[in-house]
């Protein structure tokens, strides 16, 4: 436990200095300790806000980085996990000198310590600061109450919530019935999540499930998985996905129908994965590394029956399975991803022929970026019609905004927003 409190410690800084999680988790061995440090370092991320304020509530003086990480790691275990108390503090002591600083040890004890003796009185003093309460940046609490006033604790909540390990069964290869049988015969309890989604009762690492390598699935939120029937696809008909990288909708896409389906990514190494994810689940697309933002250079002038733009965002209805994006996201980032996405609405739309359809995709819970974007848009370009569309009853939907939810498997999703446009 003292390693790994040592190196998700040392992670969590990373991820304060701009790094994402995934990039600033180390290099661990196989085994229980790699698994320990993630847990660590994603709890700790997403409980940040409360864990700070313990610290500055009971620290009296300003502490040194190392030793701060090391208090908020130990401290979401004590609030968060199972862990014994006793070994909580010790390793966390001991993990002290092996961060170089061994003269703060007394200051890690004490401040444990005195949160045990102090833990009722201590969390209902942060319990008034909104950032303690939600673990959240103030900038963020403040958009969503003022965008969502009704719903924004439940959303915050609901981001701070573990994620599902949600799947997509491959139609081409099995049914979810067969499929959820398949688990239960390998002693893996799951359960229907939607109309291809089944949710795995205990999350684990996805290529020790059965049907991997078989490519009977995909991992794929439910929010997520209604991006391509709303497409409305019928076979023969010239597809783009454009920003299709990792492959979950474009997978999704060719799993539904026989199209002449391309995939579109600017990032070349995440276009790899598109290609060995079409390759496992034995579907066939074509892919191109470009700027869906910039068709010039890889546009062959040939019209799409269909487009879905599935944008870049900022990523603030996924925080649950990505909780650094709440910590490394500033408030001028909104604006910039808007920028983006103009540019990419605008350069798509051309390529649409008449009659067809653009479904605009974030998994993003601000205004700016979805429902604004596209009023914004339809202004633009008085070709452009709103198509209503039918989500899941069991969702948390409103004008194509799914706010995230936690609940039972088919009460449980991320956030998205969907905007289908259909060009006159």
């Amino acid at each position: 436990m003292e390693r790994a409190q040592h190196l998700a410690a040392r992670a969590v800084r990373q991820v304060l200095a701009g790094v994402t999680l995934a990039n600033a988790l180390p290099g661990v061995e196989a085994g229980d300790d790699r698994a320990l440090v993630q847990e660590l370092a994603y709890g700790t991320v997403r409980f940040l806000g409360g864990l700070r304020a313990i610290v500055s509530a009971l620290a009296h003086r300003a502490l040194e980085p190392e030793v701060e990480t090391l208090l908020w790691v130990a401290l979401y275990q004590l609030l968060h996990t199972r862990a014994p108390v006793h070994a909580v503090v010790d390793c966390a002591v001991r993990a002290t000198a092996r961060a170089r600083r061994p003269a703060a040890k007394g200051v890690v004890n004490g401040v444990l310590r005195n949160f045990l003796r102090r833990r009722r009185a201590v969390l209902s003093a942060i319990e008034r600061d909104p950032e303690a309460r939600f673990s959240y940046p103030q900038w963020w609490i403040e958009r969503l109450r003022s965008e969502h006033p009704g719903a924004f604790a439940r959303v915050l909540d609901a981001g701070n919530a573990r994620p599902p390990l949600c799947l997509r069964v491959n139609a081409r290869r099995t049914d979810p019935e067969a499929f959820i049988a398949l688990l239960l015969r390998h002693g893996i309890a799951a359960s229907r999540a939607g109309a291809s989604a089944v949710a795995v009762d205990s999350p684990r690492p996805v290529s020790t499930l059965p049907g991997y390598d078989e490519g009977h699935f995909s991992v794929q939120d439910a929010a997520a998985q209604t991006a391509a029937p709303l497409l409305g696809i019928e076979p023969g008909m010239r597809v783009l996905d454009a920003c299709a990288a990792p492959g979950g909708k474009t997978t999704h896409l060719a799993e539904l129908a026989d199209l002449d389906l391309t995939a579109l990514d600017a990032d070349g190494a995440r276009m790899k994965r598109v290609g060995e994810n079409l390759s496992r689940l034995g579907l066939a697309a074509s892919t191109i590394v470009g700027d869906a933002g910039d068709p010039g250079p890889w546009w062959d002038g040939r019209s799409y029956d269909r487009v879905l733009a599935d944008v870049p965002c900022s990523a603030s209805g996924v925080v649950r399975r990505h909780p650094d994006v709440k910590w490394l996201r500033r408030n001028s980032d909104v604006a910039s991803f808007a920028a983006q996405q103009r540019r990419i609405l605008d350069a798509l739309w051309p390529l649409v022929a008449g009659g067809g359809r653009l479904l605009y995709s974030t998994c993003s819970v601000f205004r700016a970026e979805n429902a604004d974007q596209i009023d914004a848009f339809t202004a633009r370009h008085d070709d452009a019609v709103r198509v209503r569309i039918e989500l899941p009853a069991s969702f948390a939907a409103s004008d194509g905004q799914i706010l995230p939810v936690e609940g039972d498997a088919e009460h449980n999703h991320d956030g998205f927003f969907y905007a289908l446009l259909q060009k006159s």
